[in-house]
């Protein structure tokens, strides 16, 4: 095979509302953490394990935008992209490296109240999912 393949799968919850950072030229970014859960039954002990991974999710421009608008901390999410790493100097001048997942698309996961009853609670996540114990158990 002579082609190169980068892309990512996620489905997971966001671990913080969506951040955004607009430009002189008129351009945004938008940053926000995806948690997602493997969970599994430790064979000697029988107990029940989760672990969970944290993902650095970059959207631009108008995608950016949508997200911040509609999202917050808990919902959950289905995005496509690509990993990224960059290169970073911190204060004490240490190269420092980050992996992101640039988002060419997403797919909102949660279901939100209509507007008149989002304004008077708290946000919550799918309510119409099933509950059983193949839930992700969020760690926040």
């Amino acid at each position: 095979m002579n082609g190169t393949l980068n892309k990512v799968m996620l489905i997971g919850h966001l671990g913080d509302d969506v951040k955004i950072h607009f430009f002189e030229g008129g351009g945004c970014i938008g940053r926000f953490p995806i948690a997602t859960n493997e969970v599994y039954t430790n064979k000697t002990s029988g107990e029940k394990v989760t672990n969970t991974d944290w993902h650095n999710v970059v959207l631009r421009n108008k995608a950016a935008e949508i997200c911040e608008k509609y999202l917050s901390k808990g919902d959950k999410i289905y995005i496509e992209g690509r990993l990224k790493t960059r290169k970073w100097q911190d204060q004490d001048n240490k190269d420092r490296y980050t992996t992101e997942i640039n988002v060419d698309e997403f797919t909102f996961l949660s279901t939100k109240k209509n507007e008149s009853d989002s304004d008077n609670t708290s946000p919550s996540t799918s309510p119409d999912l099933p509950d059983d114990s193949s839930q992700d158990d969020l760690p926040f």
